[in-house]
């Protein structure tokens, strides 16, 4: 017992050289949960509204019947039991959420902020159901989760699991890539693909397409030994901590260059901030802002115990997690009872960043008919349409349906469960849901008909951009769902 508390004395004891990285750290991630709260305060009636496309009330009523209570509340945590899961809640959550995280922008009650903002997201995670269910969403739950220990000061054990969640963001990213047998991956082909199959892609990626096929092959070169090997570099000496964070923010600011991934990159940036120390920051950060900080009170060992034991579930959970994607869940037994308790909190989850990679882009355009001969086509605010429009820059927001349409032409079960609910509300006019629209043709009352045509597109090259203006080429595949799933 006197060596366990002496283990916990020694994770406990301060970490006075990144004070000022963990104090950077909460306001960036204050930033970043603004974005993310309104980035979903317009999404949410139309997607899990009451008529929305996946209405929440529903989805916690069939929980309730299945799992009984309070077993319901356990695998499906929201403060939505108790409000309901109304357009006014959902909407109260996440501008209360945008309030807050101004309030922690500000460093003011940090704490009890941190608190309330995992339980916001949380909430609103959860009632997203296939919406929000994304690697970016957890990354910020867990993210957020940890940062509610930070306020006065990190410690050992903080740190370290910050690193861990960056390590396994990082790391099985570039495994689960290796072991998908993907032959784009395995050939080095697959930024030919990458940059005009991405789910939404804007002008950087327009432009990154024309580069070279030796480049392109160089780059597939770079993420594998970015993901691969600089991971390890963040548990060695300085140098190579360093090096790793200037490496990762390197290879983050080139997928923001082309990509459109919300706040994923911009996450993982902060979350670089715990391989540097003060000695870096402390020259460019002003001489009051200092005094605030530094030298500051050093982090009690006491207030190492709540920490040690979020500790006790993050890391088995996060390795059985892991385990259990490399070997199956029933070769773990019991013990995967543990990742299933703590994942529906954000915690201890896989990172799969994009295993296998499209080799076509199919785009889905849903048209409507009062006659069933004259066709009017809805236009969708940020995925490829007309041809002329130009690839739109839209970090740090995400337009959930937008990018879950990307998921259709693979005709999973689950995806086309979703989608014919969207275009039930379509078909009946659901005006919550055509406000996630950039157009409807119908002006709110709602065709008779409805039709979806499946295209292949493909980015312009040079040549084909100066004769017809146009971003995008396209080909008629057929009618959805009529022809073959999108594979991969």
């Amino acid at each position: 017992m006197h060596r366990i508390g002496q283990i916990i004395d020694w994770l406990g004891a301060g970490q006075t050289q990144q004070r000022l990285t963990g104090w950077l750290f909460l306001r960036l991630l204050a930033l970043i949960y603004l974005a993310a709260f309104l980035s979903l305060s317009g999404q949410l009636a139309g997607l899990v509204g009451p008529d929305g496309i996946l209405p929440f009330d529903e989805y916690l009523s069939q929980a309730a019947q299945q799992l009984g209570q309070p077993a319901a509340w356990f695998q499906v945590p929201s403060l939505f039991w108790c409000t309901g899961a109304g357009e006014l809640p959902l909407q109260g959550a996440a501008l209360l959420g945008s309030a807050l995280a101004l309030v922690l922008l500000f460093a003011r009650w940090e704490r009890v902020v941190l608190i309330a903002l995992f339980i916001l997201y949380l909430s609103l995670y959860q009632a997203g159901q296939i919406f929000t269910n994304f690697q970016w969403d957890t990354l910020l739950l867990e993210s957020g989760f940890l940062a509610i220990f930070l306020p006065g000061g990190a410690n050992r054990l903080l740190i370290f699991l910050f690193e861990w969640l960056l390590f396994r963001l990082r790391f099985m990213s570039g495994l689960f890539k290796l072991l998908s047998g993907d032959p784009s991956w395995s050939g080095f082909t697959a930024l030919n693909h990458y940059f005009e199959a991405q789910p939404l892609p804007h002008v950087g990626a327009w432009y990154a397409q024309q580069l070279p096929d030796w480049l392109l092959q160089s780059g597939v070169g770079l993420t594998f030994f970015s993901e691969l090997i600089v991971p390890f570099f963040i548990f060695l000496p300085r140098p190579f901590r360093l090096a790793a964070a200037a490496i990762t923010l390197l290879m983050q600011l080139l997928i923001i260059a082309t990509s459109n991934h919300n706040f994923f990159n911009l996450l993982t940036i902060a979350l670089c901030l715990f391989l540097l120390d003060d000695r870096i920051l402390a020259p460019l950060t002003p001489a009051a802002l200092k005094q605030r900080i530094l030298p500051g009170k050093s982090v009690s060992p006491r207030k190492a115990i709540p920490l040690f034991l979020a500790a006790l579930l993050i890391l088995p959970a996060s390795l059985i997690g892991f385990s259990g994607r490399l070997l199956g869940p029933s070769a773990l037994g019991s013990s995967f009872v543990l990742y299933e308790a703590v994942s529906p909190f954000g915690l201890g989850h896989l990172y799969h960043v994009f295993p296998t990679m499209q080799r076509e882009r199919q785009e889905l355009i849903v048209q409507g008919s009062m006659d069933g001969l004259s066709w009017e086509t809805y236009t969708f605010k940020y995925k490829p349409g007309d041809p002329g429009l130009r690839p739109c820059f839209i970090i740090p927001h995400q337009p959930r349906l937008d990018w879950m349409l990307w998921f259709a032409p693979t005709q999973q079960p689950i995806h086309l469960y979703w989608f014919g609910r969207f275009m039930q509300r379509l078909h009946e006019g659901s005006p919550t849901v055509t406000r996630l629209l950039s157009l409807d043709p119908f002006a709110g009352h709602p065709p008779r008909y409805l039709r979806v045509l499946v295209y292949r597109y493909r980015f312009s090259r040079f040549e084909e951009r100066n004769n017809s203006g146009d971003w995008w080429q396209r080909e008629l595949l057929g009618e959805f769902p009529n022809l073959a799933p999108r594979n991969p």
